[in-house]
């Protein structure tokens, strides 16, 4: 399970120590924003190392740059013979990206003996307006991790001129979130929600992760490590909602042939239950 996933720039082996420190859930290894032109192709290298470390765990995802960069497949060479977990995918357009790059994977797969369809893909899909109109796209495919909305590269993108209004994201952000949140349900995957990128408010960070739990994602993309333990907790159900998921479940397994069973007077029916499962997959 995905509740935290960690930045780490793909040119710092000091960064990547302090994140397998952590206890972020997945580590995302950057090719991409944070590696500055000239440092590709020695970042290529050093992700290669890190890929080769002990994981202790730790789901390791490598961003790649995006497709019009030109050197998508440049990136895949220098790290697929290492096996990273998934393979991360900016500026994703819709369902055909996934698509051609889970061609690719099978190629670099079959190429260095990895199982094929080991690989996944986390798109990234709010980047651009093209991103944001193709959410409708996505459909279920048995590589696709996890849906990620972004509002920092969409406000060029659209010519905005911020994506908040305050602390509240202004109307065409709120519209690329839930439209993710939609497009995910849709292809049968986790909607995972953008950074925070207020870094020293940790009582912030919190909020805004519990927040994104209660609208439906299930996990949160982090750029610091102080990030990660507040991310964690928001996505970790209580207690409370733990002892209601058991109460339900056991309800309905004690009556397999029931649509409906009643629970301290209140009639629980079948999308609760559905809830109640999803709610126990998450304890950890």
């Amino acid at each position: 399970m995905m509740r935290s996933l960690l930045f780490v720039p793909g040119d710092s082996p000091r960064k990547f120590a302090k994140a397998m420190g952590t206890n972020a859930d997945a580590l995302v290894l950057d090719l991409e924003d944070s590696v500055a032109a000239s440092e590709k192709v020695g970042a290529r290298v050093t992700v290669a190392d890190m890929l080769q470390a002990d994981r202790a765990g730790k789901i390791l995802i490598v961003r790649v740059n995006a497709f019009d960069t030109g050197i998508t497949l440049d990136d895949l060479a220098a790290v697929m013979p290492y096996a990273p977990d998934a393979v991360m995918l900016p500026k994703c357009r819709g369902g055909a990206d996934v698509e051609l790059l889970g061609h690719y994977l099978s190629a670099f797969e079959a190429a260095n003996r990895i199982e094929r369809g080991q690989t996944g893909i986390v798109a990234v899909a709010t980047e651009t307006g093209e991103s944001v109109l193709g959410l409708s796209t996505y459909k279920p495919d048995p590589r696709l991790r996890g849906l990620l909305w972004g509002g920092e590269d969409l406000i060029a993108s659209i010519n905005a001129t911020r994506n908040r209004d305050g602390e509240v994201y202004s109307g065409p952000f709120l519209l690329a979130r839930n439209l993710c949140l939609m497009a995910a349900s849709q292809a049968g995957v986790g909607a995972i929600d953008t950074v925070c990128t207020n870094l020293g408010d940790l009582d912030y960070v919190a909020a805004e992760a519990r927040a994104a739990r209660r609208d439906g994602f299930s996990a949160k993309a982090v750029i610091h490590p102080n990030h990660v333990d507040p991310v964690n907790a928001a996505f970790q159900p209580t207690e409370e909602e733990i002892a209601w998921a058991r109460k339900v479940v056991q309800a309905f397994d004690a009556n397999p042939d029931q649509g409906v069973v009643n629970i301290d007077g209140k009639m629980i029916d079948k999308p609760h239950e559905r809830a109640a499962r999803k709610i126990l997959a998450m304890v950890k």
